[in-house]
């Protein structure tokens, strides 16, 4: 088994990649919008409406915003503070993989479970781009950890902690949680037929602490809308926040009648598994063959040293959310903890069992993966955003000699395997969050403006757009939300500063408008990457400009 002097080193090298990302930019739009959303509750001091700018926000449940708010006032309004809650989350998730990995299997299988967990790629990504799914998955495999144990071991303070790692979690995202957890959880019951484990006393107590710890998200949303039915929400009058939370919200997702649809492919989750579970991916997939063929031989009979909960937890997720009409990567955010420990079941069970021949052939494929990774990385830094100072060539220097030294070196198929796909993971994210990150948030204009307010002493107050197109990254470094003014109401302005971008420009010259001082900054949907950016020779073709000009 890997030492834990190595296992502490790895882990301890993960979280020096996490914490690089915490001082990135926010990326527009979730992150930076949400992360206004929870601005605005603090310096409005007010914790029971949630806005989206100007307009009520319905769709999500409040517990993201009141944990980033939280964060706000103890450590000021910043980005690293905006992202800590979501770290904690992480590490929870980590520690509950491991909890849930011991539980089902051993200690060794929990351990590299976290591992599988922390270093998978949309987990990394989740902790730099921060939405509410960082929150979700951390609470909602704490609570399937703590309510297994419970099934396992009748133990009243599991059930508890369970009880209310599902409440936060559904206090964070609505029915989706609960979703998340019972199939699992329901896989479990069915395989080890310990359903009287329900029929006690116990869960009463569970059901009181889930509706205590809910009661404020409820009270929040009866506050903004139950109590006012004249608000019109999406076009419709007397909008119930708690029917929303409790029905609406789920069919809103499946059927894209609220938010909208934006894929029909019901293979979506099935290709985007591809790179969210990088670098561990193609032993993912074979971890949930070999266990989907054991189970099939088996006759989904039990067997004690078998559990169904991660791999029938992980089939019925996959069929509703391949369902769903809106769907977007990060929702398979909530899949991963399932995964990692599934995918480390399947590796200690080869290491167990002597499989050196299939060892040596994922050994293979993990070289491969690495390869690709340094690959990546050498174009990432020398070619799309190539390396402006000798210090960070050095250090990416240090960084392959170190993983070339553990790729030579002479150990077990299994520990090398474990160690390289880690270093992947590693490397790919360092190069990320020290280096491409921060350079592609040049062209997000919104905080590379906010830069030239802060060094020219704008006055934030004095600042327009004349459109109701959000602004997150400039609302969120000004601390201020731009305002909106009609292109009319502007002839009657005088003193004042307009953010447009190059046709509102035109349309200000067509109306008359004049200014005599201008800041131009490069824009691009940085969250929407194309060849054309990458290439820094074509990149100027597909940038635009935000301007913002003095009217005087």
């Amino acid at each position: 088994m890997i030492s834990n002097r190595r296992y502490w080193f790895l882990l301890f090298m993960i979280i020096l990649v996490y914490i690089a990302g915490m001082f990135v930019k926010l990326f527009e739009n979730d992150s930076a919008q949400f992360a206004v959303m929870a601005m605005r509750m603090v310096q409005e001091n007010d914790f029971l409406n949630l806005f989206k700018g100007p307009e009520e926000y319905l769709d999500k449940p409040h517990m993201h915003y009141w944990l980033a708010a939280i964060s706000f006032k103890i450590f000021g309004i910043h980005a690293w503070a905006y992202r800590i809650p979501g770290i904690l989350a992480t590490l929870l998730g980590a520690y509950s993989c491991f909890g849930l990995g011991s539980l089902l299997y051993n200690r060794n299988t929990g351990k590299l479970a976290a591992l599988v967990f922390m270093t998978a790629q949309t987990i990394v990504l989740a902790a730099i781009d921060v939405r509410t799914d960082a929150v979700l998955t951390g609470f909602t495999i704490f609570a399937i950890w703590k309510l297994a144990s419970y099934i396992e071991t009748r133990s009243l303070k599991n059930l508890i902690l369970g009880a209310f790692g599902a409440g936060i979690a559904f206090s964070t995202k609505g029915q989706i949680a609960l979703l998340v957890m019972g199939f699992p959880l329901l896989c479990h019951l069915a395989y080890t037929r310990k359903w009287q484990r329900f029929l006690s006393w116990k869960v009463l107590v569970a059901l009181l602490v889930f509706a205590i710890t809910i009661v404020p998200m409820l009270y929040a949303y009866y506050h903004q809308f139950d109590l006012h039915p004249e608000k019109v929400i999406r076009g419709q009058s007397n909008r119930s926040g708690i029917f929303f939370i409790f029905w609406e919200q789920s069919f809103e997702r499946m059927s894209g009648s609220g938010i909208g649809k934006n894929s029909s492919d019901y293979l979506f989750f099935f290709h985007t598994f591809l790179w969210v579970f990088l670098p561990w991916t193609i032993i993912g997939i074979l971890a949930y063959a070999d266990r989907l063929k054991t189970f099939v031989k088996l006759k989904f009979k039990y067997v004690e040293g078998k559990e169904f909960l991660t791999l029938g937890g992980i089939t019925l997720i996959f069929i509703v959310i391949s369902f769903a009409q809106f769907k977007l990567p990060h929702y398979l955010n909530i899949t991963i903890p399932l995964f990692a420990v599934l995918t480390a079941s399947y590796l200690n069970q080869l290491y167990q069992t002597k499989e050196e021949k299939t060892l040596k052939i994922l050994l293979i494929v993990q070289y491969f993966i690495l390869s690709l990774v340094f690959i990546v990385s050498v174009l990432i830094c020398f070619l799309v955003f190539k390396f402006d100072q000798l210090h960070a060539s050095i250090l990416l220097l240090i960084a392959f000699g170190i993983i070339i030294y553990y790729s030579l070196k002479r150990e077990a198929y299994y520990l090398r395997l474990i160690t390289l796909s880690v270093y992947s993971s590693l490397l790919l994210n360092a190069v990320l969050n020290g280096q491409f990150y921060p350079k592609l948030l040049e062209y997000q204009a919104g905080s590379t403006m906010s830069e030239t307010i802060a060094s020219k002493e704008i006055d934030v107050d004095n600042i327009y757009k004349i459109s109701t197109h959000h602004t997150w990254a400039l609302d969120f470094y000004n601390k201020k939300p731009v305002k909106i003014i009609e292109p009319k109401d502007l002839v009657s302005k005088k003193d004042i500063w307009v953010y447009v971008n190059d046709d509102q420009l035109k349309e200000l010259q067509e109306f008359g408008l004049d200014w005599d001082r201008q800041f131009t900054e490069t824009q691009f949907r940085i969250t929407r990457l194309q060849g054309k950016f990458l290439d820094p020779a074509t990149r100027k073709k597909v940038l635009n400009k935000m301007h913002l000009i003095h009217l005087y």
